[in-house]
């Protein structure tokens, strides 16, 4: 039995952008558009999608701004995956959207074969984040006295805001895998978490880094 195309819903505006991601998604094996949405207030009108859809949300519209969208819908749908993709850069956009419950955050300009994995990684549970992104998200990180993490773990933790594995994180910080390892259970444990996808949206939700 073939295995089910990742589904997925578009909420945008912009008719260009909205059907060239509908062109661009449909058109790859393994996924499929299930619905097309040209502002947050349609989506919500008409009920939204499936909770097993990937929702690509749109932040500036008419009316229902993306963020409140996201929100209204996770309240009623809390299991609702959301990718916001955005032209947005700003930090607070982003801290607005996960605070909200989006997944993950990627801009517009994604390159179509980025986008693609991260829908994938959204429907596998994870937390993707454009590079540029997820620099600005650190950098914008204060010393917080009540940051349960090492020097260490937040270095670890960084690397995994920027999608690299463990290998490429032991090689980059000069220790062992088995040392990575230890260092990601230590950081499940103190953030309270239970996979890579929870440790960074806890740690970007709370700037704990």
């Amino acid at each position: 039995m073939a295995e089910r195309s990742i589904q997925v819903c578009i909420v945008d505006d912009d008719d260009l952008i909205r059907e060239t991601l509908a062109m661009i998604i449909g058109g790859t094996p393994g996924f499929e558009v299930v619905s097309k949405y040209t502002s947050g207030d349609e989506f919500l009108d008409q009920g939204g999608c499936t909770d097993e859809a990937v929702i690509l949300m749109d932040i500036d519209m008419p009316g229902t701004r993306g963020t409140d969208c996201v929100a209204r819908y996770k309240s009623e749908h809390p299991d609702a995956q959301v990718l916001m993709l955005t032209v947005h850069e700003d930090i607070e956009a982003v801290f607005e959207s996960l605070r909200a419950g989006a997944i993950g955050y990627m801009v517009k300009h994604t390159p179509p074969a980025r986008l693609l994995q991260a829908i994938e990684e959204v429907h596998l549970g994870g937390a993707p984040m454009s590079p540029e992104i997820a620099r600005k998200v650190i950098g914008s990180f204060h010393p917080n006295t009540q940051n349960p993490l090492s020097e260490r773990e937040v270095e670890v933790l960084r690397m995994l805001c920027d999608g690299e594995n463990y290998k490429t994180i032991a090689e980059a910080l000069f220790i062992s895998a088995n040392t990575v390892k230890a260092h990601i259970k230590s950081i499940y444990t103190k953030l309270h978490v239970n996979s890579r996808a929870q440790a960074v949206q806890t740690a970007l939700k709370n700037r704990l880094v």
